[in-house]
């Protein structure tokens, strides 16, 4: 299902990402830069898979004693305190859900003590004072914070005292469901062993991306294991894939907010075919959902292949589909297959 991305789809994934009551009722959004109505493989790989802006900037408006209370709630959100001064904090969270939930909190603290904060989350500590730099050159001197979503800069303005409900940290946790195509072929191939293996092998990688297994029985084809936030479960799915496939096995797997959706999501993958089952990893995106496809070594060859020879692929096509027709006018096609052949070979074993 395509996303359709605008800026009312963007606040209510914000809503959803951080929960509800985390966001004050009197608030102001403003969208610093939009985020493109579409979804491509960098945002997929880039945006999203490969990081997650997790650090956070905290600037005060005047030195004040309420950042020594900052720092303390920053470290027992399992944050890590990178630089500090005065009137500014650079940190590392867990995630980029749990650094705009901990900014909101730190803007409502310093609006409680007559101070003003500016936070904003970024996938480097740099990127992130550069965004409180253009919330503040776009927006003015406002209390809030800044975040990106799907390549679009978005700030949350925050000028009233709010008050949140004291309550534990959410859990914003994402279950990852994998499930081996057609085990029973895998089997009479290489024998049940293999299969154990391999699912141990995966098992022991998950736990080591921070995966909580939480449904596994030795020898099944089939796990589900609890990560801490999508982007890491994202990345645990495709190593998990590549590794899979790379042992001979093809795989489906689904992410989710609960098993069940996990599982779902996963099963998707069955009613997706190309030449034969294909190794999937489903997951949503905005408001749409999206198949990463990891490809076959030999799909992977043809596509290397006709990416770095297109040129010359070209150009031997040209010349080819010339000396067949004059072949052919002249009586001698068969030559013109032969041609064929031998320009095949070339490519081939070259």
């Amino acid at each position: 299902d395509k996303a359709h991305i605008t800026t009312e789809s963007i606040f209510t994934n914000l809503v959803r990402d951080v929960g509800r009551e985390n966001i004050p009722e009197n608030h102001s959004f403003y969208e610093l830069l939009p985020a493109q109505d579409k979804v491509e493989e960098y945002a997929l790989v880039s945006n999203i898979i490969m990081g997650s802006d997790r650090y956070m900037y905290v600037e005060l408006s005047e030195p004040s004693y309420i950042i020594n209370l900052f720092t303390d709630i920053i470290l027992r959100e399992n944050g890590e305190i990178i630089e500090r001064s005065e009137t500014e904090i650079v940190s590392r969270l867990m995630s980029k859900n749990d650094a705009i939930r901990v900014a909101i909190r730190l803007v409502g603290i310093g609006l409680d003590n007559g101070i003003r904060v500016r936070a904003a989350a970024g996938m480097t500590g740099a990127a992130a004072i550069e965004r409180s730099i253009k919330f503040n050159k776009e927006v003015g001197d406002s209390p809030g914070v800044a975040f990106t979503k799907l390549g679009g800069e978005y700030a949350l303005v925050l000028d009233t005292p709010f008050k949140l409900a004291e309550s534990e940290p959410p859990e914003f946790q994402q279950y990852l469901f994998i499930d081996i195509v057609d085990s029973t072929n895998f089997i009479s191939k290489y024998g049940r062993n293999k299969l154990v293996e391999l699912m141990t092998s995966v098992k022991e990688f998950m736990e080591d991306c921070e995966g909580q297994i939480e449904g596994y029985r030795e020898g099944g084809d089939d796990l589900i294991a609890k990560f801490p936030s999508k982007d890491v479960a994202i990345r645990a799915g495709l190593d998990c894939a590549w590794f899979i496939l790379n042992n001979g096995a093809k795989v489906k797997i689904g992410i989710g907010r609960s098993r069940r959706e996990a599982g779902e999501r996963a099963s998707i993958a069955e009613s997706i075919h190309g030449f034969g089952a294909l190794s999937l990893v489903i997951f949503d995106l905005a408001n749409g959902l999206y198949g990463y496809y990891i490809p076959s070594d030999f799909t992977r060859t043809l596509c290397e292949f006709l990416t770095n020879k297109k040129g010359k692929l070209i150009t031997a096509f040209l010349v080819m589909f010339v000396a067949s027709y004059l072949l052919a006018v002249m009586g001698m096609g068969i030559y013109g297959l032969l041609l064929v052949l031998l320009l095949v070979a070339y490519y081939t074993l070259r």
